[in-house]
């Protein structure tokens, strides 16, 4: 688990360390924190509703001309679903409401281009480790919550996606952005209960941050 966490730590020191060689004085690193909206995109749940997290982390601007950068990020990110009122049939066979916890190591690796100044939209891959699954019950039904290790849950260590957004920095440092990430690969694994189910992450941020 924590050499989970340290690889995409050390992946945002080295790619910032090896663009700081050429031109140092032009990087910017930053902190950045925000609410997510998340929940998951399948045809066999229809059901679903979106949990409601948070994300917060660390980011680098790495300028390649004026108006483009890269922008790799190292975050925590708090994401997942809520069955709410499912009948018997569904593929959860539950009619409690539950949030499911999934939460990852994102680490998004972004092209930004600036349109005016202050002004930039981003694109580019995202790549998710999973460090924490859990099942939280409401609190009057008699499920508890439930801590998913390893070897029980159905769905995989790491996840692949795309991210696209917008964001607005002022000349002080401080940013605003939005995002919306989709999943480019299935979430559960082969050999499972759900290995015949094709669901991907689905996730919307808001936030703020501030870079040095």
């Amino acid at each position: 688990m924590k050499n989970l966490v340290l690889l995409p730590v050390l992946f945002l020191f080295t790619l910032t360390s090896t663009f700081a060689q050429s031109d140092s004085k032009a990087i910017q690193l930053g902190v950045k924190g925000g609410v997510n909206f998340s929940t998951i995109t399948s045809d066999d749940f229809d059901d679903l509703k979106s949990r409601t997290s948070f994300n917060v982390g660390l980011l680098a601007e790495i300028p390649i001309t004026e108006r483009l950068s890269i922008q790799p990020e190292v975050m925590y990110s708090g994401q997942g679903f809520d069955v709410r009122e499912i009948d018997q049939d569904n593929a959860f066979d539950t009619d409690d409401n539950i949030e499911y916890q999934l939460d990852y190591i994102q680490v998004p690796v972004l092209v930004k281009v600036y349109l005016v100044k202050g002004l930039s939209v981003e694109a580019g891959p995202q790549f998710g480790f999973k460090i924490h699954e859990e099942l939280d019950f409401e609190p009057n039904s008699d499920g508890g919550d439930i801590e998913i290790n390893q070897d029980d849950s159905y769905v995989k260590d790491f996840d692949t996606s795309l991210a696209l957004g917008a964001a607005y920095k002022f000349d002080n440092g401080f940013f605003v952005n939005g995002r919306y990430t989709f999943g480019l690969t299935d979430i559960f694994k082969d050999d499972t209960l759900f290995e015949n189910v094709d669901a991907k992450n689905a996730l919307w941020q808001v936030g703020v941050g501030f870079m040095f």
